[in-house]
């Protein structure tokens, strides 16, 4: 019988996970809903403070997360094969986070119990953002400022 007393995240590897353990770890900061860019050969990459148009900047929430790749092609789907290479998601992602072998940050819902935690941080990008149809160029809106 399992350790119940050891939370899931640390007792069962990302591919062991049920659907509703993985759907846990976000923690809705909409990091992964802001478009960056990518210097194709050092592989660098920079954040803006353009969101994709679905993000209901408010919650940090997909309006249409079932129907989100379809309406938004590029939308960031993480899977166990994106999580092989995490570098170009946020340092904070749960996901990347697990992946790299590391624990959940003191701020993450799961660990705090509280969701508020994660605006409270200042990990949420809601109300730094700009929505990507207003937004022009990217290049316009580089940020330092997620991790």
């Amino acid at each position: 019988m399992p350790n119940t007393a050891v939370p899931f995240w640390r007792r069962k590897s990302l591919e062991e996970m049920s659907h509703d353990e993985w759907e846990s770890l976000c923690d809705g900061c909409a990091k992964c809903c802001v478009y960056r860019l990518e210097d194709a050969d050092t592989r660098q990459v920079y954040f803006t403070n353009v969101h994709c148009r679905l993000l209901d900047a408010e919650q940090g929430r997909c309006l249409d997360y079932p129907n989100r790749s379809t309406r938004v092609p590029d939308c960031v789907t993480i899977t166990l094969a994106v999580l092989r290479d995490p570098y170009w998601l946020p340092a904070s992602c749960a996901y990347r986070r697990l992946a790299e072998g590391r624990d959940l940050p003191d701020w993450h819902p799961l660990i705090s119990g509280d969701p508020d935690s994660v605006v409270r941080a200042g990990q949420r990008v809601c109300h730094r953002t700009i929505c990507e149809d207003h937004a022009g160029h990217l290049e316009s809106h580089l940020v330092d400022w997620i991790e």
